[in-house]
């Protein structure tokens, strides 16, 4: 059995354990709706058994992204989600998706808790869970992980309770700088460079090859937060690419056949937020392959996950 084959079963053997994955949401919510179509889906995984959501963690430094996340959050029944927020992030600015819900009159609720400093609840988080039952979806900058690098102990810590680290991030196998690492590259070269856990990456060319119809919001009841959140995003009607969303469902779902994967290797990020992956079978970092026929299958998951009234 050659080296690649046995650190592809090992990597799927970690990414892919029968336990119901404890998920931290890393979110740069505000930027861009997929990142509250993701949210939802979470909730929807977590209702239907196959996930539990213990935090969200947020990159945009706007006081609005907390309370939208409340928003959902208690609008699916769970409003004690503790929430952290970026301190000096890169986005300080509001935008409709959030001010719409969040000057919205009831029947949108909100537990109102104050959100917390990010890097520490990462920490709290990781510190109360098991060892190996911690997935990451990291869907915006790197910030707050690369941060929570920097702390004493922290890699320790990652190693043991961290099962995956499924992010949205670059553009493969090769593309321009990709929003989510150009907008911080620091932060995204030294998570690639020193997160200890295996990593495995959703491109801009995945999400863009599967588009979220508008059709599917057109159907959502009048009173769902994240339906709001989209037709105020952009002038309705409007298909979006589910770049989040596939992140997600790959972090929580890394059996399930939806993807193929790429050989393992090293992500690496140039001075211009450019990602390179390097074939490497020691390596711990791999991104999505998406086949065109598996296309509509996907995206009927993806439409499934995030319509689905709170239970």
């Amino acid at each position: 059995m050659t080296r690649l084959l046995i650190y592809s079963l090992l990597f799927l053997m970690t990414a892919g354990a029968a336990t119901p994955p404890r998920v931290i949401f890393d979110t740069d919510i505000g930027n861009d709706i997929d990142d509250a179509l993701a949210l939802a889906m979470l909730h929807t995984m977590e209702s239907r058994g196959e996930a539990k959501l213990i935090g969200v963690t947020i990159t945009k430094d706007h006081p609005n992204a907390a309370k939208f996340v409340d928003i959902v959050n208690t609008f699916y029944g769970r409003g004690t989600i503790p929430i952290g927020i970026v301190k000096n992030g890169k986005t300080p600015e509001d935008s409709p998706m959030l001010r719409v819900p969040v000057q919205h009159t009831p029947p949108y609720a909100a537990a109102n808790r104050p959100p917390e400093d990010a890097v520490a609840l990462l920490q709290r988080l990781l510190k109360k869970e098991k060892n190996g039952s911690v997935v990451i979806a990291q869907v915006g900058f790197s910030t707050n992980l690369a941060r929570l690098l920097d702390v004493p102990g922290a890699k320790e810590l990652i190693r043991r309770k961290v099962r995956l680290l499924s992010m949205m991030a670059g553009a493969f196998p090769k593309g321009n700088a990709e929003y989510n690492v150009k907008i911080d590259i620091p932060a995204a070269q030294k998570v690639f460079a020193e997160w200890p856990t295996p990593i495995v990456t959703s491109g801009f060319e995945i999400g863009l090859a599967v588009l979220y119809p508008a059709k599917a919001i057109e159907a959502m009841n009048a009173n769902n937060p994240v339906a709001e959140s989209y037709k105020a995003y952009k002038k309705m009607p409007y298909d979006r690419p589910t770049w989040d969303l596939t992140a997600v469902l790959y972090g929580v779902r890394p059996g399930a056949g939806n993807f193929t994967l790429s050989p393992a290797g090293t992500i690496t990020v140039d001075v211009a937020g450019k990602t390179t992956h390097t074939a490497d079978a020691k390596g711990k970092h791999r991104y999505l392959v998406l086949a065109a026929e598996k296309r509509g299958e996907v995206l009927k998951e993806l439409v499934d996950l995030s319509s689905q009234p709170p239970r």
